[in-house]
C-alpha cells in the first residue's frame, strides 16, 4: 500500500460514521462494504490529502489512482480513486493514454456509481484532447461484450451539449437498441434527455423514427423534460 493509499484508508476511517454502513452498501447493493462516509466529508478528506499533489507524468498519476482503487477494502477508498482522478493537476492527464486506466476500473467497478462519475466527469474531456482516438474506442466500445463498456460509450458525450456529435451518439447507442439490459435502455434515454435540452425536435425526431427499436423505458426517459425546454 503506498503512503498515499495508507492516508486515505486512516482519514476515511476517522471520517465514518459506522451506523451509516450497512444501510449504504444495501442501497448500493455492493459486495464491497462501506466505512460510512457520506460525499461531503468524502470530498472533504480527499481535498485536504489531495491538494498540492503533482506529478512528473501521465503514468505517476495512473500509478496511484490505480494502487487506492486496486488496494481499496472499503467502497470509499475507490471513490476516492475516483476524486484523485479529477484533481487540477492532473487535467493535462486526461488524454486517451489514461483510458486503460478508465477501462480497468469500469469493468472492475461493473457498477453505476463507479461508471457513471468517471464517464459523465472525464470522457469528454479525452474526447476533446484526442477526438478521433476516443472516438474509435468508443465506437469499440458500444459494442462490446460488457455492458458496462457499452454503457460508458452511449454516455460518453453527456456533457457536450451543442458540440454533440449526433452521428457519433446514434452510433454507439445503434447496437444496445434491442437490449433487455436495465441500464443499457436507461443509459439510452439519459443520453437522448441530455441532448434534449439543446435540440428538443431532434430528440423528438429520433424517438419517432425508431419507435420500433427503442424500449418503452428509453423513450420515456427521452422525452422526460422535452415539456419543460425554454
Amino acid at each position: 500500500m503506498t503512503e498515499l493509499a495508507k492516508a486515505i484508508r486512516d482519514r476515511l476511517r476517522e471520517a465514518a460514521d459506522p451506523a451509516r454502513a450497512p444501510g449504504m452498501q444495501a442501497y448500493m447493493k455492493s459486495k464491497m462494504p462501506y466505512l460510512g462516509v457520506s460525499t461531503v466529508p468524502l470530498r472533504q478528506v480527499c481535498k485536504s490529502l489531495f491538494t498540492g499533489l503533482a506529478w512528473p507524468d501521465s503514468a505517476a498519476w495512473q500509478a496511484d489512482v490505480l494502487a487506492i482503487w486496486r488496494g481499496a477494502e472499503f467502497r470509499e477508498e475507490r471513490y476516492a480513486a475516483i476524486e484523485l482522478t479529477g484533481v487540477r493537476a492532473a487535467r493535462q492527464f486526461q488524454r486517451i493514454d489514461a483510458l486503460g486506466m478508465y477501462e480497468e476500473m469500469i469493468v472492475d467497478g461493473a457498477w453505476w456509481d463507479y461508471v457513471d462519475a468517471i464517464v459523465t466527469q472525464r470522457f469528454w474531456t479525452i474526447l476533446q484532447s484526442d477526438r478521433p482516438a476516443m472516438k474509435a474506442r468508443m465506437l469499440a466500445w458500444s459494442r462490446d461484450a460488457d455492458m458496462w463498456k457499452r454503457r460508458s460509450a452511449i454516455l460518453c458525450q453527456i456533457k457536450a451539449k451543442a458540440a454533440t456529435d449526433l452521428d457519433f451518439l446514434y452510433a454507439c447507442i445503434e447496437p444496445s437498441l434491442d437490449s433487455k439490459e436495465f441500464f443499457l435502455r436507461k443509459a439510452i434515454g439519459w443520453a437522448l434527455r441530455e441532448y434534449a435540452w439543446t435540440d428538443p425536435e431532434e430528440v423528438k425526431r429520433y424517438v419517432v423514427a425508431n419507435k420500433d427499436g427503442l424500449s418503452g423505458l428509453s423513450r420515456r426517459e427521452a422525452l422526460k423534460n422535452i415539456g419543460k425546454v425554454g
